[in-house]
């Protein structure tokens, strides 16, 4: 790398640095990751820096094209939650300010330098740089707090109990799970309680985990519960819900992962697929599991069984 890349990327590790990112942020990948927002090339100066809406992998291969650093596919993710995240919580950037209410998950998500920043950066490496420093250091909490509640406005409210409500991250997949919490439990399981919510932006939106305990389960980890998890009390009743709006039915290996998972379970288990309409509930038909139960969030007066024997209700082994 010649001596000119080497000087901007830590010109740019300084800058996060004067700006107060923790130490973890403090590297050449987010240094690369900051100057590829700024679209600052090595034979560019500060005061040239531009402001492309840029996504992750874009700006790996950017940071390949134009300094020569050489990032893995699975070095996304790290991109993302090690570095993009970050500059997102600390004002420096934004997320899809073209569509605020893309689903935090999207493939499509893409990110900014925000405007106060990119102001302040293009005046680096003059005279003005540490009078607007100390101005940018001044004001940006005040950024931080109004970006924080943009993002939280556009968050899909999602009413658990009576006057009682949460907030998930935009998106269809989170407005099935509304659906799932308000329309299809009232209706078939009346009066459950909810123990479970699942979020794409921090994995759960809810979770009562000594509830859950107090029904023989003890989950470590959320990584494989379902997307909600209803007690139907007066059955004693765990409805476990899947919501797919682009994968995962409750298929074999689902049916078998969640039966060991709530294996301990002092209540009934219920499976549950839930498709927004019947035309993605079509991808998958022929892939949901026996014993299950599926729910269309389009003609929520009904259900739909598969096996038949009974109505709702668990299923007991070798049954």
């Amino acid at each position: 790398m010649t001596d000119k890349k080497n000087e901007t990327i830590e010109a740019a590790r300084q800058i996060i640095i004067s700006l107060g990112l923790p130490r973890a942020q403090q590297n050449e990948r987010s240094a690369l990751s900051l100057l590829a927002l700024l679209n600052l090339t090595p034979d560019k100066p500060w005061s040239r820096a531009e402001n492309p809406l840029i996504g992750t992998t874009p700006i790996m291969d950017w940071a390949r094209e134009h300094y020569g650093k050489e990032y893995a596919p699975n070095t996304r993710e790290t991109v993302r939650r090690q570095t993009l995240h970050q500059f997102c919580e600390a004002g420096v950037a934004r997320c899809n300010p073209d569509q605020p209410d893309r689903p935090t998950n999207s493939p499509k998500t893409i990110y900014q330098i925000e405007p106060a920043a990119l102001e302040l950066l293009r005046s680096f490496e003059t005279r003005h740089w540490h009078d607007k420093l100390a101005a940018y250091l001044a004001v940006r909490e005040t950024l931080i707090a109004r970006y924080a509640k943009e993002r939280a406005q556009n968050r899909i409210p999602v009413e658990i109990a009576p006057g009682q409500q949460i907030t998930l991250s935009p998106g269809a997949h989170s407005e099935l799970i509304r659906a799932i919490i308000e329309d299809f439990a009232p209706r078939f399981a009346p009066g459950s309680v909810l123990v479970y919510a699942g979020d794409t932006g921090d994995k759960w939106g809810y979770f009562d985990a000594a509830l859950l305990a107090k029904l023989g389960v003890n989950v470590d980890s959320h990584g494989k519960m379902p997307d909600v998890v209803l007690h139907f009390t007066k059955k004693n009743w765990l409805l476990l819900a899947e919501s797919v709006t682009s994968h995962g039915p409750v298929d074999g290996k689902r049916h078998a992962e969640l039966a060991k998972l709530f294996a301990s379970s002092k209540a009934g288990l219920v499976y549950v697929t839930a498709f927004p309409n019947r035309a993605i509930m079509g991808h998958y038909i022929g892939e949901i599991a026996w014993e299950t139960e599926v729910w269309v969030a389009d003609a929520p007066s009904h259900l739909i069984h598969f096996n038949g024997v009974r109505f709702l209700g668990p299923y007991q082994s070798g049954s």
